[in-house]
């Protein structure tokens, strides 16, 4: 293994780590970290102070311009978007990192420009200081606190809360995984808050739900609607999904949709489902 090879693989995880976070999908952050490598790869080595600070600005200017260029790609997306789901223990990803790797909060930094989720992801998930962010960016300090700052302002309400009892959070996930087998919205009862939402992401090619559906109710008899639709050969295998606990739906063998939850002071708060095939292919060439 060359020189250059052996010291950007020290630090392919942590660039895949960020491009994940950054873009959403496992595909596209692949992406960009190949993309960091081609450029990497015609660097004198000698010359920089810092590969992991050059491997980190190279992939995160990177991984601006993507999202930049998936604005109108998403904007024009047919139903709720969801990120692409990392189904495992950290699936390649830092595990300390695991707050930042769950479906609500990446959902949540939709809401923020190229710039404001680079800035916030660098600081608030990977810790680097101001100067390192402004070199990262291209930016004056002042203008990376600012970028941080109007991210907060924006994620504020919207930031996820997490439950501290992990064994409960997964038994909360087991439970509703029963009850949308019942076919029945009152055996969803004391799992739902009052206010859960649910996202379902079919992205045009998978049945879905076109809009968020909001309140317990309205989820309840959502799922209980599809399990009286439901045909025979469907299984499911729990698991933990972008670090929280979530499960995978077969049908015939074949994955058909993942889900995972915003669990918070004990009972789920927030609902996604990925049905979107492109985004299950990976999952399907693991079964």
């Amino acid at each position: 293994m060359s020189d250059h090879a052996q010291v950007f693989e020290r630090h392919r995880r942590r660039l895949q780590a960020l491009a994940y976070r950054m873009l959403g999908s496992l595909g596209e952050a692949e992406d960009a970290v190949q993309d960091t490598y081609l450029r990497w790869h015609g660097q004198e080595i000698g010359a920089l102070r810092s590969p992991e600070a050059w491997l980190v600005t190279a992939c995160t200017r990177l991984c601006i311009d993507r999202l930049r260029a998936a604005k109108v790609e998403r904007e024009a997306y047919t139903g709720p978007w969801l990120p692409e789901p990392v189904v495992g223990p950290d699936a390649g990803f830092e595990v300390e990192l695991a707050e930042s790797l769950s479906m609500a909060f990446l959902l949540v930094l939709e809401r923020l420009s190229p710039p404001e989720r680079a800035a916030y992801l660098l600081r608030q998930a990977f810790d680097y200081d101001y100067p390192q962010i402004a070199d990262i960016i291209g930016k004056s300090e002042a203008a990376c606190r600012q970028l941080v700052s109007r991210a907060e302002k924006h994620l504020r309400e919207g930031r996820p809360r997490f439950d501290a009892d992990a064994s409960a959070a997964r038994d909360l996930a087991r439970r509703f995984a029963a009850a949308t087998e019942s076919g029945d919205p009152a055996a969803f009862a004391g799992l739902l808050a009052d206010d859960a939402i649910l996202w379902s992401d079919g992205g045009g090619k998978a049945i879905a739900a076109l809009n968020v559906i909001h309140g317990a109710d309205r989820c309840a008899r959502f799922f209980a609607g599809i399990a009286r639709k439901r045909r025979d050969g469907h299984s499911r295998q729990l698991c933990r999904v972008n670090g929280q606990p979530g499960y995978i739906v077969y049908e015939n063998g074949a994955v058909v949709s993942v889900f995972t939850f915003d669990i918070a002071d004990g009972v789920i708060r927030g609902i996604f489902v990925v049905r979107n095939p492109d985004k299950l292919a990976r999952l399907e060439a693991l079964h």
